[in-house]
């Protein structure tokens, strides 16, 4: 099935580096593009259909063009590029397109705020990642150049790894010079002796096409434990999945993904 990046785009500061590093990626991948935006028109309370309809139409057209003119700024004329434009919420955009018969990656902005610089992950995309079926790839700001030398995946002792999202996602990468290393986030005084073979299972069972490794690390030095492996380079890329520890565990989040993925400038990749 062809492959195909949906890049939700906002027209922020993250708006460009996301458009250059979906496009270098998309050229190692084969895959198309498609550029989608949300307008939000404001419309006179009194107006008549019509009226509204051509405020809203005429929003669109130019957020059209923005867009188009965002892409070129990016992308040689020679790519194919897709464009979406549309006053409805990307929550019910993205059912319609993930339908079409398309291998798709969704490509979000990852924001920071407060004077501590904690992840936030904006309104629409935490709500894209709780909602979607599909592989979603969160991307800092600072990162526009794309590299899968180093794949770390998060795998979780009572969830069980979504394995065939997992190998969906790996169809979009070159299998050359590409390193996985599974992983566990595990508490003070855990049993570890399950999960480690499980991640020895994993390990193997992807060797023949990739060069693996495992690790686990424990709670009370988890930071500067990952930190030895997730050296914060553009080269790496960190896989998560959806609902396990990792994503709702608190202080791993404020500290770690802050930590790997905003100011480290690695891109994060959610699993259904």
């Amino acid at each position: 099935m062809t492959k195909r990046f949906i890049l939700l785009i906002d027209f922020s500061d993250y708006s460009s580096n996301l458009i250059k590093y979906a496009f270098e990626w998309s050229k190692e991948a084969n895959a198309k593009l498609l550029l989608v935006h949300q307008t939000n028109p404001f419309l006179p309370a009194f107006a008549e259909d019509e009226s509204r309809q051509f405020i809203i139409q005429d929003i669109n057209d130019k957020a059209r063009e923005e867009l188009k003119a965002l892409a070129k700024s990016h992308i040689p004329d020679t790519v194919e590029v897709s464009f979406f434009v549309s006053e409805i919420d990307f929550h019910q955009i993205l059912p319609e397109l993930l339908a079409e018969p398309f291998d798709n990656l969704i490509f979000i902005g990852l924001k920071s705020t407060g004077a501590l610089k904690k992840l936030f992950l904006g309104s629409n995309a935490l709500r894209i990642i709780n909602n979607s079926e599909n592989i979603v790839v969160g991307m800092p700001k600072g990162i526009d150049t794309f590299s899968h030398e180093k794949i770390f995946v998060a795998v979780g002792l009572k969830e069980l790894l979504n394995l065939e999202a997992l190998n969906n996602f790996l169809k979009f990468i070159d299998h050359e010079n590409t390193s996985i290393t599974f992983f566990h986030l595990a508490k003070p005084n855990e049993e570890t002796s399950e999960i480690k073979e499980r991640l020895q299972r994993l390990s193997a069972s992807y060797a023949d096409e990739f060069n693996t490794d495992f690790a686990i690390y424990e709670a009370d030095n988890r930071l500067d434990g990952i930190k030895s492996v997730i050296n914060n380079k553009i080269d790496e890329i960190l896989i998560v999945q959806k609902g396990t520890r990792i994503m709702t565990d608190q202080l791993f989040r404020r500290f770690l993904i802050n930590e790997l993925v905003y100011e480290g400038q690695t891109p994060l990749v959610v699993l259904p």
